[in-house]
């Protein structure tokens, strides 16, 4: 597989960068991951990088995006954070990401038996987790679900984790102007993905 330069990032719409991180979870559960001379990537991108898509993924070592889409050094911008949230710390990385850097897609990837979300549901205390936690208390109100709300009801858990992705989603829109223009300029693609840490798969939203 080829290392990214600035000539195949710019010729990549946005739907084909999409297309790209299917095409390697597809190769993950296939175990036919594209052979590639990682120390030779290494040197290939020490002048540049021209990163074709932004991951935001939480923090879980399960879920690691170079591994899951089959990407090389210099594919792909990783943003990550417990449960996979925005805040405006991120929105400028992801800022620099694309406008800057020129990537054309924003993945919000969330996953299955998410700690972080777990956590909310059972409204954790704990130093400053506690704090961090609060991100997700929109989330939970949007949620609507009669029956157990705790972390041990795998049914519940789901639903704020799939509602979490979306309105992260819409928050990059909302919070950020400069992504958004872009994404309705066709510049860039927002999109959401599931990734379920049993199987390996990657569910596309």
């Amino acid at each position: 597989m080829h290392t990214q330069t600035k000539e195949t990032q710019t010729n990549l719409t946005p739907k084909a960068a999409l297309e790209l991180l299917k095409k390697g979870n597809q190769r993950f559960l296939n175990k036919s991951m594209a052979e590639r001379d990682l120390n030779a990537q290494v040197h290939a991108t020490s002048t540049g990088q021209f990163p074709f898509a932004c991951v935001l993924g939480c923090i879980d070592s399960r879920v690691p995006s170079e591994l899951v889409f089959d990407q090389g050094i210099g594919d792909l911008f990783n943003v990550r954070i417990a449960g996979n949230f925005v805040n405006t710390d991120i929105l400028g990385s992801m800022e620099f990401a694309c406008k800057v850097a020129g990537s054309k897609l924003i993945l919000v990837l969330g996953h299955t038996q998410c700690g972080a979300v777990k956590g909310a549901c059972d409204h954790v205390q704990l130093g400053n987790l506690t704090t961090m936690l609060e991100n997700f208390d929109p989330v939970l109100d949007a949620t609507d679900y009669t029956g157990d709300r705790s972390s041990k009801n795998t049914e519940f858990v789901n639903l704020v984790t799939q509602k979490n992705i979306e309105m992260t989603i819409d928050k990059i829109r909302k919070e950020s102007p400069v992504l958004n223009e872009m994404e309705e300029n066709g510049e860039i693609l927002i999109a959401g993905a599931l990734y379920d840490v049993a199987d390996g798969m990657v569910s596309f939203l």
